[in-house]
């Protein structure tokens, strides 16, 4: 280590933004300068008075008669209790430690997602050749970034590729320029095998990214946010649905007649309920999976109503504390404990009674059950509506996006509430969105609109 003991001080200076059009330009920083051995050191500082205590300290330091590392320049005292470097990768550990155990299940999933796709960017130019990507993909999703994977045995080709990243991974004061920020963004755009990603998979991993990036900031590793300052535009997110998927009420009394056909042992008459609840209370999935009879008012006759508690969104059970593959939250986009009333019309309410009385109910009180009792997942229901949709539909129906989903039929739920003059303060309160929200996923799904525009607009031309 070169240190000096020749050490001189100046004034603080300030650092002033350009001046734009009509507004005087204002200090945004404060850099304090030295010089140690005749080399010039400084520090920029957000404040003045950060400033000012950090140059206090180097003259109390020359006062006292401490040798400067030149290299540094900072005294030998100050240099012993400076922080380490650390890299992103280990900063990665950090931030998923933090974020973890308040984490839903399919967001831990995200969380580690993201992090695997911009790591093995995130290295030093000179870095010698790179792992192959999907043993890369592997060594930090199945390995290394999940706090429940990290003491798991790991096999030579997935140690031989984490002790590359931990040795190549760039450190976090190399991590806001602009060629890496640039770097990490543009490989969420991609898949693993090159092909390009859904919109929706590159806005989800950004969010996370600039989060991860936020919390750097909070560490003080970053001065500011670099997502920020890098020019970089996103795939556009299709946020409308498609038309085309909503299914009418003709044709979803169709499929919930057909339905009851599919399977063995009534496998199809088990869910037609749950696709009844997805259409006529526009109820999401991981909510109807959740349904329990104590939710549900279910007179003799008129009309009904759904008190939503709860879900149970499905993910894969190395996300969830439990280790099962279906976790219980609470409703999405609302505050914990909160509920929301959905009224259900009759024809929901007859199905709903008729289910109960022919299945029960699970020992937790839920009305739809494998036969064993057990939660119902995607793959059955999904696989069930598929084989509804074969049935009940035409071939070009069925070739077509027409309810492809059991999603869809939410999809279609609201839109039949918002073309039948329901209004949409209404509508959404029964869907779970924001009025903005839903005018916004909907828009494409509302009829009638464009010619009692027109008609309106003939009746002012008239007078």
């Amino acid at each position: 280590m070169n240190t000096s003991y020749k050490v001189t001080f100046w004034e603080l200076r300030p650092n002033k933004s350009a001046p734009k059009p009509g507004k005087p330009s204002k200090v945004i920083s404060y850099t304090a300068r030295w010089t140690v051995g005749g080399r010039e050191r400084s520090q920029t500082f957000k404040r003045s008075t950060q400033a000012n205590n950090f140059l206090s300290d180097l003259r109390q330091a020359a006062k006292k008669g401490e040798a400067f590392d030149i290299d540094s320049g900072l005294p030998l005292s100050m240099l012993a209790k400076e922080k380490p470097v650390q890299t992103w990768l280990a900063f990665s550990l950090d931030y998923i430690d933090m974020k973890w155990p308040d984490a839903a299940p399919n967001s831990r999933d995200g969380l580690t997602e993201t992090i695997a796709t911009v790591s093995p960017v995130l290295v030093r130019e000179d870095a010698p050749k790179a792992p192959d990507p999907s043993i890369l993909r592997t060594a930090l999703r199945g390995y290394y970034l999940s706090p429940g994977d990290r003491e798991r045995r790991r096999p030579p080709e997935i140690m031989e590729a984490l002790t590359w990243l931990e040795k190549v991974s760039l450190t976090m004061a190399e991590v806001p320029e602009p060629r890496n920020v640039r770097a990490a963004l543009n490989a969420l755009t991609r898949l693993l095998n090159g092909s390009p990603a859904a919109a929706s998979t590159v806005a989800r991993k950004r969010a996370v990214l600039h989060n991860a990036f936020e919390y750097a900031v909070e560490l003080g590793e970053f001065e500011r946010n670099p997502i920020d300052r890098v020019k970089w535009t996103p795939p556009k997110l299709a946020e409308e649905v498609d038309w085309r998927v909503v299914i009418g009420p003709r044709q979803m009394r169709e499929c919930l007649t057909a339905v009851t056909y599919i399977g063995k042992r009534g496998r199809g008459r088990r869910l037609r309920a749950l696709y009844a609840c997805l259409y006529y209370a526009a109820l999401r999935p991981a909510e109807a999976v959740a349904l329990c009879q104590d939710d549900c008012h279910l007179p003799s006759s008129g009309w009904g109503r759904l008190v939503l508690t709860k879900t149970l969104p499905e993910t894969g059970s190395r996300w969830t504390d439990s280790g099962t593959t279906h976790e219980q939250r609470g409703l999405k986009l609302r505050p914990v404990d909160e509920i929301r009333t959905v009224p259900i019309p009759p024809a929901l309410v007859k199905i709903l009674r008729e289910h109960i009385a022919a299945y029960g109910t699970a020992p937790d009180g839920r009305i739809f059950q494998t036969e064993r009792g057990g939660i119902v997942g995607s793959t059955a229901y999904g696989d069930v509506w598929a084989a509804t949709r074969a049935l009940a539909l035409t071939p070009a129906q069925v070739a077509s996006p027409l309810a492809r989903r059991p999603y869809d039929l939410r999809h279609a739920g609201v839109s039949l509430w918002l073309n039948s003059g329901v209004p949409a303060t209404e509508v959404a309160e029964r869907a779970g969105h924001s009025v903005k929200v839903l005018l916004q996923i909907y828009a494409k799904c509302i009829e009638g609109q464009q010619d009692r525009a027109n008609r309106r607009i003939d009746d002012a031309l008239d007078e």
